[in-house]
């Protein structure tokens, strides 16, 4: 488990990190959100001891990192899949982590297997690829066999076969009572990846709920409809629900009626329906919906603000 109690860091004047609260259990993956500049990477950082909170904490199993007698087997993390000495072999780079930790150096060869890079362990880590290096990170934060994990941008580089994998690999880490966070800005992933979310924005708390309620809170389930008598039907449902127009795909969007609803009223009153098509709210406009005010750095900006709080680290 995690706990994030009134956490909070400065940076001289600027406020990477605001009075933020939350917990991530066990058994579930546990997405981590917000816009650039939210403060993702700074809270990790604290969770992980490698910067320290100007005010609250962060405990992992009940500690803070650093209290940590054997941090390895307990928590593994992937914050930089770059930081790796481009001389080492992958199989050199987790040897080192392994003998520094304690950890038998059979393992190397299990998590190498895992994150299926047995076939380039001798490599040097300086000619992989980023989906490689990736996957070295990966096999890194595995190699204590840890209780928690948390992974900033895992699939960052990875083609679709290993967005897939990870996705999957995640899912299994939780259903053995690990508790998983991942930071990720690929909306799309995350709502097939993450069960719960944790959504901040200028460094304070906007949602911890599961995903499902989170896209349900934000966002409101339509139906598109088309048909060749599309008037005489916005007619018909005019006073029932609200109506807009989808002129991308020739069609009525109906608010606030049930497509078995809309289907029978159609029925009723002869009127030829060619689609009638639920739309589902989506993550990323429940995510929209809930954070556009926490939107620090606007594409619009001729001159944005660096991605950076003083000292070059990241948020």
């Amino acid at each position: 488990m995690i706990e994030v109690e009134e956490l909070t860091k400065h940076y001289g004047r600027t406020v990477a990190v605001d009075g933020l609260s939350f917990t991530v259990r066990p058994g579930r993956v546990t997405g981590f959100l917000g816009p650039n500049g939210a403060g993702k990477s700074t809270t990790m950082r604290m969770i992980l001891g490698l910067d320290g909170p100007t005010r609250g904490c962060a405990l992992v199993e009940g500690r803070p990192y650093r209290q940590l007698r054997d941090p390895l087997r307990v928590v593994g993390a992937l914050l930089d899949a770059t930081w790796v000495h481009p001389n080492r072999s992958a199989r050199s780079h987790l040897r080192w982590l392994a003998r520094s930790n304690g950890i038998s150096v059979r393992r190397v060869d299990e998590v190498l297997e895992v994150v299926g890079l047995t076939a380039v362990a001798n490599r040097r880590a300086g000619g992989f690829s980023l989906g490689m290096s990736q996957r070295l990170g990966i096999a890194g934060a595995l190699l204590g066999d840890p209780r928690v994990l948390l992974f900033d941008e895992p699939v960052n580089g990875l083609d679709p076969e290993g967005i897939v994998w990870i996705r999957r690999f995640l899912h299994r880490l939780a259903d053995e009572g690990r508790t998983v966070f991942v930071s990720s800005h690929l909306l799309s992933e995350m709502a097939q990846t993450a069960q719960d979310l944790v959504v901040i924005g200028r460094g304070k708390l906007i949602a911890q709920t599961s995903t499902a309620q989170f896209v349900r809170d934000a966002t409101e389930d339509t139906v598109r409809v088309r048909s060749p008598q599309a008037q005489r039907l916005r007619t018909l449902l005019g006073g029932r629900a609200r109506i807009t127009d989808d002129p991308v795909h020739g069609a009525l969007v109906v608010h606030g009626l049930e497509p078995a609803a809309i289907g029978e009223l159609a029925a009723a009153h002869d009127v030829v329906l060619h689609e009638l098509s639920p739309q589902r709210g989506s993550l990323e406009e429940a995510f929209m919906q809930l954070t556009g005010e926490a939107v620090e750095y606007h594409g619009h900006d001729d001159q944005a603000p660096p991605d950076e709080p003083p000292g070059g680290l990241r948020q």
